[in-house]
């Protein structure tokens, strides 16, 4: 952002596409994925191993939305029988780094944001 930008005092503006977007990128599993994805490529049994608390459904659905955005890609392997493997792409790699951000700002707050909660639950 720059001086001339026309946004008032700093405002954050989250544009309905970059909300959409980062709700269908962000979400609980589509991170879990995204971790294992990022280490390796796998199948879809794979992902379900490594992520045991997703349902088949949910692991389905987060795989298409992710691939949807270009951030994973569906490869079919020439075995007997045909078998599919999930890869990230180029463009998902360049989410490590914001999502390590948000992480480390996580781990740095995590103490005050429980006390928070805390505090919060008591009244």
């Amino acid at each position: 952002m720059t001086d001339t930008d026309d946004r008032h005092d700093g405002a954050l503006e989250v544009a309905p596409p970059h909300r959409e977007l980062l709700d269908q990128v962000l979400d609980k599993w589509s991170l879990s994925v995204l971790g294992e994805l990022c280490e390796r490529p796998c199948r879809f049994n794979d992902l379900r191993r490594a992520i045991p608390a997703v349902t088949q459904k949910s692991l389905t659905a987060t795989l298409r939305r992710l691939e949807r955005n270009g951030i994973v890609e569906r490869v079919l392997l020439s075995s007997r029988p045909v078998a599919v493997e999930y890869r990230i792409t180029p463009l998902g790699k360049t989410m490590r780094p914001p999502v390590e951000v948000l992480l480390e700002w996580a781990a740095a707050h995590l103490p005050e944001i429980e006390r928070a909660r805390r505090a919060f639950d008591l009244e």
